[in-house]
């Protein structure tokens, strides 16, 4: 049934309250989870999507209580399946919107194959990593995140795991679309919601989150103002990699190697790198500036989308396979299938 435009012109405008709920959020106050359920409810009106249409799923952690706070329809599933159970949905009901809310020990620990498969599959499907680099639901044992040397409840003596790089990871899952933003920046994590929802395929958007009870601070270098100009660097496509207070610094190409340079004496705008979203190997150098901001001469945190490419979703040509089998065999019987080829009669 096609809506007329009077139709159309007659649905209600939504606003971020249509898509709260009388639920009472239930994180600790000055969690980073409160700016992200903010943003993603400031987003939604704009996406183009009935409020039927959108699905949170998420797992278990701290993070996964976000479908309760959402005025859509969600599921709270399975420690680290969240992926497994979105994947599912997708393949069934390819008409839906799609997002899927998990911590980094949800994802990336329990839930690291399922995390993998989704993105080289390649559903169409929007997933929020939150990575505050420690387990808070479970207060405070260290994450797959997790730097070397942490002094959690369960490294006592600091953690000797090497971390995972989430954006690294992602990447070799061959993920067509990888960014990366952060709670304490409210309009750049819209505008990475909006191109997490604007991409065709499976779409991975890592979100710094401050845990102010268990680790607090752990991205404050990146967050706070006073730091932040030196510490972070926005991409931009087409752009020049550029930061610092005055925009006097940015990062040039030695080779495959990125290295800080300021501008002046010689240097330009046009010596710089310029970012490419499409650029494969590019994009591998960027998600490993991922260096210790105390050590001297390091390289600032990239954020901003890394990489986006166009790939065939699964759910896509799963659908195309099942036409084209009953295009060449017909429509099953499922009688016939459930009687099987051999019957006996029974005098």
């Amino acid at each position: 049934m096609i809506m007329s435009t009077t139709a159309l012109s007659s649905q209600p405008t939504l606003t971020a309250k249509d898509f709260t709920t009388d639920q009472e959020v239930r994180w600790c106050p000055g969690c980073g989870d409160y700016s992200i359920l903010a943003q993603v409810q400031k987003v939604m009106p704009g996406i183009g999507v009935p409020r039927e249409n959108i699905v949170i799923i998420s797992g278990i952690g701290c993070s996964s209580r976000f479908p309760y706070y959402m005025n859509t329809y969600g599921m709270h599933s399975i420690h680290g399946r969240a992926t497994a159970i979105a994947s599912g949905l997708k393949a069934s009901r390819p008409e839906l919107s799609v997002w899927i809310v998990a911590g980094d020990g949800d994802a990336l620990s329990i839930g690291g194959n399922h995390t993998i498969h989704l993105l080289r599959r390649n559903f169409d499907v929007n997933m929020l990593l939150f990575n505050n680099q420690i387990y808070g639901l479970t207060k405070g044992q260290y994450s797959p995140t997790s730097e070397q040397h942490k002094i959690t409840k369960s490294t006592p003596l600091g953690s000797i795991d090497h971390p995972f790089n989430p954006l690294a990871l992602a990447m070799g899952a061959d993920a067509t679309f990888v960014a990366r933003s952060m709670d304490r920046d409210p309009k750049h994590l819209q505008e990475m919601l909006v191109r997490s929802h604007a991409h065709k395929g499976a779409s991975f958007l890592e979100i710094y989150q401050n845990c102010n009870i268990f680790n607090d601070g752990a991205f404050e270098m990146f967050t706070d103002k006073s730091s932040k100009p030196e510490q972070s660097i926005f991409l931009e496509q087409g752009k020049p990699l550029i930061f610092g207070a005055a925009k006097n610094k940015g990062i040039k190409l030695d080779g495959f190697k990125p290295v800080a340079v300021e501008l002046g004496n010689g240097l330009n705008e046009d010596d710089l790198w310029i970012h490419d979203e499409k650029d494969f190997y590019k994009a591998q150098v960027l998600v490993r500036m991922f260096d210790d901001p105390s050590a001297e001469g390091h390289l600032p945190r990239p954020f901003g989308v890394f990489y986006e490419t166009e790939r065939a979703c699964y759910e896509d040509v799963m659908a195309m396979q099942i036409e084209e089998a009953i295009a060449a065999k017909g429509r099953g019987d499922l009688d016939k299938l459930l009687r099987g080829r051999e019957v006996w009669e029974i005098a």
